[in-house]
């Protein structure tokens, strides 16, 4: 590594193998020969004057790219496909009169970048389904532990852990929709021309536009897509990569979401991302256990999610057929989508992989709640045992003003449920308040609700690509 050159911290840091080398010069420009010569096949098989010796050559050198030589050929030509062109023709000079005949630049820069996105959203679609599945199972192990609810920061009614990670899982899975939405309607450019009619091709097929129908829809077959835009410019509508972006800026949200949330239970001491044996939590605090993985999550989340913004005014700034300022930008915004993405995602499966759970201290802050929530459930039974319903809901408002005074004042615990038993008013039930008081009849349907949502919603999923998830792998730096 070249410590004295800026190096990108997602590809560098972060990002697995897999997604760096999706968005590598090498996948690049190996893309654009695979390009040329799926377009040269096809164009010799339309009747064009392309010789098998010509093929053979280009398909024996699509992988030993010269970059020193295309570098040099690009600061001579100030153009980076014709240096490529050049380039690749060094070693198939025979095919060098035919390579890219017919094309604009943009047939293999957009259409490497469209290929580029359909395989970064196949990689970032694994990850997010394995992390969907490691959310599931923890989900239905702890759907019946309850905990303390929170609306406004402030204590609740109870829920279950199982419940508040299924509204994650929720989240994840309505990315999953609109993710797979995407893949299946990604269009490819395939060939357009210079400004999108294709006049080259029919000049090429002496005005045949049936030959030239056929060309793009076999080239687009060749690399893979059986969809392509109807219409272009000189390039394809910048429309496509905001659409792409915002699924991944859906992950994003749902990413910090659950991290953040992470965060404040790691406050609460009730839940923490996993912590290594020697992981050291503060350079100065030597006692702190920062979740600092989560809080990786959040920070490229934020970023993440703020890119589609710059990709909607790279689509409404595109003067008629094209500009060249999408250019430079698309180069940055389009691989560190992905790479943020890939990153978070893999983070995530980390986390989730390892979550400790304190019951202990889950159940003594339901403990130190529920008093004040089972107090309706207290009157209930008082009630029926004989009790007048507005004396003894005077007795619980004194009771509960005095117990909410001793925790905010004396910094006492919540001693409401013993005030209550020891009070005359109560003593017909005083020996059911523990009955009367269990957490687990103040979690209404959570339970039931997790496994209906995983069952109906989640399983056939995972069953229908378990394959995908076996395959997926989140091998990100410095998890």
């Amino acid at each position: 590594m070249d410590f004295c050159t800026y190096q990108n911290p997602l590809s560098g840091r972060y990002a697995s193998k897999e997604m760096s080398y999706n968005w590598s010069p090498q996948k690049k420009h190996s893309t654009w020969r695979r390009l040329w010569l799926a377009l040269a096949e096809e164009e010799q098989k339309l009747g064009l004057d392309i010789t098998d010796e010509q093929i053979a050559e280009m398909r024996a050198h699509l992988d030993d790219i010269d970059f020193e030589l295309a570098a040099q050929k690009e600061k001579e030509l100030r153009h980076d496909v014709m240096s490529h062109i050049h380039t690749f023709g060094t070693v198939a000079p025979k095919a060098m009169p035919i390579i890219h005949l017919g094309a604009t630049s943009c047939f293999v820069t957009d259409n490497t970048e469209l290929i580029q996105m359909r395989d970064g959203l196949r990689i970032v679609k694994g990850k997010l389904l394995k992390l969907m599945k490691q959310l599931a199972a923890f989900c239905d192990e702890y759907k019946n532990m309850p905990t303390l609810g929170f609306t406004h920061y402030q204590p609740a009614q109870l829920t279950t852990v199982g419940k508040r990670f299924s509204l994650y899982l929720q989240d994840f899975l309505l990315d999953f929709e609109e993710l797979e939405f995407e893949l299946e309607n990604l269009p490819f450019r395939s060939v357009k021309g210079t400004t999108g009619t294709q006049a080259s091709f029919l000049a090429l097929f002496d005005g045949d536009f049936s030959k030239v129908v056929e060309l793009e829809k076999k080239v687009a077959a060749k690399m893979g897509f059986d969809k392509v835009i109807a219409l272009s410019g000189q390039t394809y509508t910048r429309k496509v990569d905001y659409k792409v972006l915002t699924v991944l800026s859906g992950i994003a949200q749902s990413a910090y979401k659950m991290a953040g949330d992470i965060r404040l239970c790691a406050n609460l001491r009730e839940i923490e991302e996993p912590f290594g044996k020697k992981q050291i939590g503060s350079s100065a605090m030597a006692y702190k256990r920062n979740p600092m993985r989560s809080e990786r999550v959040c920070s490229l989340a934020r970023y993440l999610m703020s890119l589609p913004i710059n990709s909607a005014h790279t689509h409404a700034t595109q003067w008629f057929e094209r500009t060249l300022d999408d250019s430079a930008n698309r180069r940055i915004v389009l691989s560190e989508a992905f790479l943020s993405a890939d990153v978070i995602l893999s983070t995530l499966i980390n986390i989730t992989d390892g979550l400790q759970i304190w019951p202990n201290v889950i159940a003594k802050r339901v403990k130190a709640e529920l008093p004040f929530m089972a107090t309706e459930n207290l009157l209930m039974a008082a009630v029926k045992a004989g009790g007048d319903r507005q004396e003894l809901h005077e007795v619980i408002r004194e009771h509960s003003m005095a117990a909410a005074k001793r925790i905010k004042e004396e910094g006492g615990d919540n001693d409401l449920v013993e005030r209550l038993r020891n009070d005359k008013a109560f003593a017909a039930i005083k020996d059911d308040f523990d009955t009367i008081i269990n957490p687990q009849d103040f979690i209404g349907c959570a339970p039931m609700q997790v496994t209906r949502f995983l069952e109906s919603d989640i399983y056939p999923i995972l069953e229908a690509n378990k394959d995908i998830i076996e395959a997926a792998v989140a091998d990100a730096v410095n998890v």
